[in-house]
């Protein structure tokens, strides 16, 4: 798998449907909702966590709702490390490499065959946009919704601007970071962020 670079911001979201229409209006294009589940693994002494990096199963099924389209299902695994260290920036920059997956095969079981096992679960359902190249993705997490704006910096400024965001705005952190601080508040013990059953 080769790797690219990966410039994202999130933004908390209040109002879904505003939001979905002000980026219709924008001209952005649903590709649709899915249902993710995503298992992060590592070695038994988090080797791959204390080095900042990220292996990571993602299954996707479809989950249509009243804002959008039922989404493909698919599987894959990414591995996401930092981007050579540059000036400070107001974007989570990555270097990330993916493929797709069959959803059919045991991945648990396969990881542990060699050595890595599975850490933090998290789920959410994600509606996929795309406006020019900028991939634009409506998270509902249980910690809240967000908007994740991944591309080229000058297009996130612009399309988080049309949206009525600001730079002050900006979130860098991951789901379990988000997930983490909520559970502190919550006072409970961060385990995996899913929704109730």
């Amino acid at each position: 798998m080769s790797s690219h670079p990966e410039i994202e911001i999130k933004l908390r979201v209040d109002g879904l449907r505003a939001l979905v229409d002000r980026l219709l209006r924008l001209g952005a294009r649903s590709l649709g909702r899915v249902h993710e589940q995503n298992t992060l693994f590592d070695t038994p002494a988090g080797d791959i966590r204390r080095r900042g990096r990220l292996l990571r199963l993602r299954v996707e099924a479809p989950a249509p709702s009243r804002l959008a389209r039922a989404g493909m299902a698919g599987a894959w695994l990414t591995s996401k490390r930092p981007a050579p260290p540059s000036a400070p920036s107001r974007y989570k920059e990555n270097l990330e490499s993916e493929m797709s997956v069959s959803p059919r095969i045991d991945w648990v079981s396969r990881f542990r065959s060699v050595g890595f096992h599975p850490g933090f679960r998290y789920e959410k359902f994600r509606t996929r946009f795309r406006l020019g190249r900028l991939h634009i993705d409506l998270d509902q997490t249980p910690v809240g919704d967000f908007l994740e704006l991944e591309g080229r910096p000058r297009e996130i400024d612009r399309v988080a601007r049309a949206l009525g965001y600001a730079p002050s705005d900006y979130i860098r952190a991951t789901y379990w970071d988000l997930y983490a601080a909520d559970a502190r508040r919550r006072g409970k013990i961060p385990r995996h962020m899913l929704f109730p059953r």
